[in-house]
């Protein structure tokens, strides 16, 4: 994998990450699926489903909980990932920008 020195470091993408953006693109599915019969009247994604108002409500009300649940497994994967992130990121900003990073051994 190519690094660009130019860009500062990213996380890395975990199996965990990885498993609960799935998750998020599974409940996106069920919304769109949910949300294309409000707004024809009939299953448009796939033919027959939903076939009803109670359908199309229970899937785009479960649609938007499994989003809701994946995005915050998301965002505490990512957390997880944070003192990690800010070591690299200081080690980042001083080899690329000395002159904005303060040096611990400079009085002030």
């Amino acid at each position: 994998m190519q690094n660009n020195s130019f860009r500062p470091p990213r996380p890395r993408l975990t199996g965990r990450i990885a498993g609960y953006a799935l998750a998020d693109v599974f409940g996106l599915t069920c919304l769109a699926l949910g949300v294309s019969w409000f707004a024809t009247g009939k299953g448009t994604i796939i033919e027959g489903f939903p076939g009803s108002t109670a359908e199309a409500v229970a899937c785009t009300a479960g649609g938007v909980v499994v989003m809701f649940w994946a995005v915050t497994r998301i965002l505490r994967e990512l957390s997880k990932q944070g003192p990690e992130m800010q070591a690299r990121y200081a080690r980042w900003m001083a080899e690329r920008h000395p002159e904005r990073f303060p040096r611990d051994d400079q009085p002030d």
